[in-house]
């Protein structure tokens, strides 16, 4: 059929139409290629935990945090803060001269802290590298 439909009129004429199809031609090649070439991948679902969240710089040592430092994290609230200055003055005082928390599992130590708040409170903390001594060989040391 050449011409338009008896009782509707054509909305464009056909060189519109053509420039019409041309556009969305190219518009979806460019779109085509674009998803193509995209070498971002978005897993599916999302991890729990983003893959560089250890490398966060807002990160508290609860082996230097003052106590209202340690109260600003979600879920600890000025009891528990002071409960682990506390503790950690407590560790300061004994012969050792290493920190009171080395790992997270040393907070189970502290009075009231819980292993549900423990883990809560795991993404906010760092901890001092750990140190490995030598093992001792046959020729000592």
């Amino acid at each position: 059929m050449s011409g338009p439909r008896s009782g509707f009129p054509m909305a464009f004429t056909e060189p519109q139409r053509r420039a019409l199809l041309l556009i969305v031609v190219a518009l979806g090649a460019w779109v085509g290629l674009r998803l193509w070439w995209n070498d971002s991948i978005v897993s599916d679902p999302q991890p729990v935990r983003p893959s560089r969240d250890m490398e966060l710089a807002d990160r508290i040592d609860p082996n230097t945090a003052s106590e209202a430092t340690l109260a600003a994290l979600p879920g600890l609230g000025l009891k528990r803060a002071g409960a682990i200055v506390a503790f950690r003055r407590q560790h300061a005082l004994g012969a050792t001269t290493a920190p009171a928390f080395s790992r997270l599992e040393d907070l189970l130590k502290v009075e009231g802290m819980g292993y549900a708040t423990m883990m809560h409170l795991a993404p906010y903390l760092m901890f001092p590298p750990a140190t490995t001594r030598p093992v001792a060989g046959p020729d000592g040391p």
